[in-house]
């Protein structure tokens, strides 16, 4: 920001114009009309950041103005959150303080601006351990008054709906965080437009040209689906009209990072993504209490005119999502052949499904139905926070696992109903009702039938938690389990566990020493580390504890006169090896690379490692990150590891691009279909022959007339790759030819 002491006539009135459409917006809106307040925080605001402008130039204060917008307009908060909104920068960039906040505004406001003074920023710093920190400090805030986080996703928004005025590197770091964290809480919160246009803005910085050709697919197809959906909604609207119901019809087209998604995730082109669009029913209900009966009229007058498919059906009016989202969601047979997609929602319904819980202030809801669900997500947060993961990047991970879940609804032998994220275990539910349940849970009984502790649910399993004394916790639980808090209940669980082991190792290796005349020191222990590969103290108490390794007296027992004396001995071969430590020959945590080829930063530096969890090709988006060791590590900018990256070491990215060249390219290709003779053969002839491509290694599999096949190939480019798995398709037999990363 540049300091000027000048605003143009212009500015002024677009300062003056931007305010009174705040003010326009919050006077049309169902809020008691607080004015003054309004206006007071508005002239204290442009005192406060007078002469100060914004990267892209234009005064400051045309952000908090934007802010309290959104928040007014888009989100539906009244007054307080207007105030806070335009002050919400106050305090960070100039020397007014909370104090001075309090005493013009009251406590209310104060409060507000203080936490969003406390997670300015962004989430994120220069070093992991700080971003962490930063993340627990925003959650935290969402106890005290959810407002603070609401003001703090509609300042993130503006940021990225300015983000052109920033360099690439900062765009790639704050689309990065955007879409790891930002647009996630705005899911859960239930700020679906919010979360939306998040996905897509980070998108479009992150892969501009795709989504400029995914837009313009978009608008392509406009007409035809237009003509679609007139077919399919005109025959509802005949039947809804003889209903009486006043009501809003419409297709609601899928977003450009959706429709990516689902590109990626199915391998398919554009024109293969059949639910493009869902149609909406939006009508208006004035007494809630009729909203469900209206919903299921609608639904039957639906299900009368298409085939219903049956395994598509979600009641969320009767068990609304954790979020507050309410709906009755079916899926129909249209008449050109294709499944549609209709949700059916009251006003009322609709407007929290855009708004989130901001919507319940024009309702008036106060402590309702939603705001106890989104206690107990906060309550879940705070169990998190009391045991943070000492790795800032594995905290952000297990916070995210009740970010972004799609969720189940089971019940306990009483018929308590427990909500759960998809594919979540037996597991699970033990350490969602008690730490004690969970660490000595045996097993299951699912809908009355015994099933290991490993096994997923599904909606509408009674569940029966069975347990044992004997039971203890074990390591490799940890991959049965999905929810966020049977992670942190199991970690703690094994670190009190883990203690207990390590104490008694700590104890036989001091007996050991004392009935041989010697005392444990540094020097010792650190001889023994070294000897069993032992990674600290604990680890070598743990591993002596956990009898991984047993202790050797016979070699302190041989003659103590002997030249090379007893300590030699002891400190020389102090145990010997029952087995391996588990975790031995683990790797930590890395980046695996082994591959170096010739690319180009924006300052011409060279020789560069490509990652091999994800492998790079030319024609791939991609971003450097420079490690520890100073090796720069280019990986495709989807690769999950990269958006870990992007999201939390935005300061350690470096832009690289893709040099001419004749350097081939390991990468590999997925092949199934249905299995015949000659078929591989097929397969090889192209590759080999007809395209002049190298092979490096092939595996395949059949069974039961399909087959499934793994090739390794050299390549020039990813253009090649995509020719490549275009012939393969069109060889008989063969259903799907698609990259892999592995």
């Amino acid at each position: 920001m540049a300091d000027s002491n000048i605003t143009s006539p212009q500015e002024e009135k677009m300062i003056n114009d931007a305010y009174k459409s705040l003010l326009d917006g919050y006077l049309a809106s169902n809020h008691r009309k607080k004015v003054d307040i309004i206006e007071k925080a508005f002239k204290f605001a442009c005192s406060a950041h007078a002469g100060v402008r914004r990267r892209s130039g234009e005064p400051y204060i045309m952000h908090p103005i934007t802010v309290a917008t959104i928040v007014s307009q888009e989100m539906g908060l009244g007054s307080t959150s207007i105030c806070s909104a335009l002050l919400h920068d106050v305090v960070e960039d100039t020397d007014y303080t909370v104090e001075d906040i309090e005493a013009q505004f009251g406590k209310k406001i104060a409060n507000i601006v203080d936490g969003l003074t406390k997670i300015s920023g962004g989430i994120f710093g220069d070093h992991a351990s700080a971003q962490a920190e930063n993340f627990r400090k925003l959650l935290l805030t969402m106890s005290d008054d959810i407002r603070v986080v609401l003001i703090k996703m509609a300042d993130r928004l503006h940021n990225m709906r300015t983000l052109a005025s920033m360099p690439p590197q900062k765009q790639y770091k704050i689309a990065g965080e955007t879409l790891y964290i930002y647009a996630p809480l705005a899911h859960r919160l239930g700020l679906f437009a919010i979360k939306t246009e998040l996905e897509d803005l980070s998108f479009k910085y992150e892969h501009p040209e795709v989504y400029a050709r995914i837009k313009q697919q978009i608008e392509t197809s406009e007409k035809s689906r237009n003509e679609l959906f007139a077919r399919f909604s005109n025959p509802i609207r005949e039947q809804l009209d003889k209903l009486g119901l006043t009501y809003e019809f419409r297709a609601c087209v899928k977003s450009c990072y959706s429709i990516w998604k689902k590109m990626e995730t199915k391998h398919i082109p554009f024109e293969e993504v059949y639910d493009l669009y869902a149609a909406r029913i939006v009508f208006e209900c004035d007494n809630e209490s009729d909203e469900k009966r209206i919903c299921w009229n609608i639904y039957s007058e639906i299900t009368d005119l298409y085939r219903l498919h049956p395994d598509r059906v979600r009641d969320w009016v009767s068990t609304p999502k954790a979020n507050g989202y309410r709906a009755l969601h079916i899926t129909v047979m249209g008449p050109d052949g294709k499944w549609v997609e209709v949700q059916i929602r009251s006003r009322r319904m609709d407007d929290i499904a855009e708004r989130g819980f901001a919507a319940h202030w024009k309702y008036k809801i106060g402590e309702g139905e939603e705001e106890s669900e989104l206690a107990v997500w906060l309550q879940t947060i705070e169990d998190i926070l009391k045991n943070p993961e000492p790795n800032a990047l594995d905290f952000l991970d297990t916070i995210k696992l009740n970010l972004f879940a799609s969720e189940i609804v089971v019940f306990t032998p009483k018929g308590e109903l427990i909500t759960l994220p998809k594919d979540a275990s037996v597991l699970d539910m033990a350490f969602t009702l008690h730490t004690e349940i969970g660490t000595h849970c045996i097993a299951g009984k699912v809908n009355h039938k015994l099933v290991p502790l490993s096994h997923k649910l599904a909606s509408g399993d009674q569940v029966e938690i069975l347990t044992s004394q004997s039971q203890k916790p074990q390591n490799d639980w940890d991959k049965f389990l999905v929810t966020a808090k049977g992670k942190t209940r199991l970690r703690a669980a094994m670190r009190h566990y883990r203690r207990a082991i390590i104490d008694k190792g700590k104890e036989k290796l001091v007996k050991m020493l004392n009935d041989n005349g010697l005392e444990l020191n540094n020097e010792i222990v650190m001889r023994i580390i070294n000897n069993e590969r032992a990674q600290n103290k604990e680890d070598l108490f743990y591993m002596i504890g956990n009898d991984e390794v047993a202790l050797s007296p016979d070699l302190i027992k041989k003659d103590k006169q002997s030249g090379n004396g007893i300590l030699s001995k002891l400190l020389r071969n102090p145990f010997s090896s029952l087995g391996k430590s588990k975790d031995e020959g683990k790797s930590k945590e890395k980046i695996n690379t082994k591959e170096v080829y010739a690319l180009k930063t924006e300052n011409g530096v060279s020789n560069y490692k490509i990652a091999t969890c994800c492998r790079p090709i030319p024609g791939d988006d991609v971003v450097g990150y420079i490690n520890d060791n100073n090796e720069v590590i280019v990986h495709k900018l989807t690769c999950p590891t990269a958006m870990k990256l992007k999201s939390s070491f935005g300061g350690r990215l470096v832009q690289t691009h893709w040099e001419t060249g004749s350097e081939k390219f390991l990468a590999s290709i997925h092949v199934e279909g249905i299995d015949r003779m000659g078929i591989l053969q097929e397969i090889i002839y192209i590759i080999s022959t007809n395209m002049s491509i190298n092979m490096r290694g092939l595996n395949i599999q059949a069974n039961g007339g399909v087959f499934s096949c793994k090739l390794d190939v050299l390549i020039q480019d990813a253009n090649v790759l995509t020719s490549l798995c275009k012939r393969l398709k069109n060889v008989k037999g063969v259903n799907s030819a698609m990259r892999i990363s592995k």
